[in-house]
């Protein structure tokens, strides 16, 4: 493996509340607060030993069992399996300042060459003795500036409602060793609305390819040495809730 090459399994779960309805979502409950998780890769045939590039995808939401708003999600952590890599050599990055105070429109604008994945989230402001305001933004993944010697995604978001704000969520992709698991993220949610937004709604999709030194390289790739790829994730919620969960995903052997 190159020196660029750093290790992440399951990318797409940064950032992400990944969710589905499917028959392979994983479903997690505490109390009266629903969780479903649900994400994938494409293709699902990778090299045994070697690493190829695959796109990642995801989409989600948090809920309750009797329907009313749930609590406000504080820190999504995740763990990645170690069978993948992200690759960055040659890739642009973009910062918070310049991408402070833009629309989606501007921002990619300002970055172009730094994406690396898009998506859309929704939310909903809670005032007291008001009904509730559904809010909603597309959401876009910029490569950042490494830390630690880590490489970092900024997730940029901006809300029109109840007034304009852009948030900006930087996250660091940590290496741990943790069995399975050689990377982990921590993702702080910003207050949205003061205080009075709840996240209720996500999906990701995480992968490109650009040119370096005459190759063709992939931000996300992976290989498939036993049959499986694997994430872990916890969601911390303000009230002190936490949901733990781990999601399996098949893949082949080629």
């Amino acid at each position: 493996m190159g020196k660029g090459l750093l290790r992440v399994g399951l990318l797409a779960a940064v950032l992400a509340l990944v969710v589905a309805g499917s028959a392979l979502a994983l479903r997690l409950t505490a109390g009266n607060i629903v969780v479903v998780t649900d994400g994938g890769f494409s293709p699902t045939t990778l090299p045994k030993k070697k690493y190829a590039p695959i796109r990642l995808h995801g989409w989600g939401k948090i809920g309750t069992a009797d329907g009313k708003v749930p609590p406000i999600l504080d820190t999504i952590t995740l763990w990645f399996d170690k069978h993948g890599e992200v690759e960055t050599r040659g890739l642009p990055i973009c910062t918070p300042a310049k991408l402070a105070a833009t629309t989606t429109k501007q921002a990619r604008k300002l970055c172009p060459g730094a994406i690396v994945g898009k998506g859309f989230g929704k939310a909903v402001v809670v005032f007291p003795e008001q009904a509730p305001i559904p809010a909603s933004s597309p959401i876009t993944i910029f490569n950042g500036r490494k830390k630690n010697g880590n490489p970092t995604v900024l997730a940029h978001a901006h809300l029109t409602v109840p007034s304009p704000t852009t948030f900006i969520v930087p996250v660091e992709i940590e290496k741990v060793k943790a069995g399975r698991y050689g990377f982990r993220t921590v993702a702080k949610i910003p207050k949205i609305a003061g205080g009075a937004g709840v996240p209720l709604y996500g999906r990701l999709s995480i992968g490109r390819t650009w040119k370096f030194k005459g190759k063709t390289l992939s931000y996300a790739n992976a290989s498939c040495p036993d049959g499986r790829l694997q994430a872990k994730g916890e969601f911390e919620f303000k009230d002190g809730t936490k949901l733990n969960g781990t999601l399996f995903r098949p893949c082949k052997s080629k």
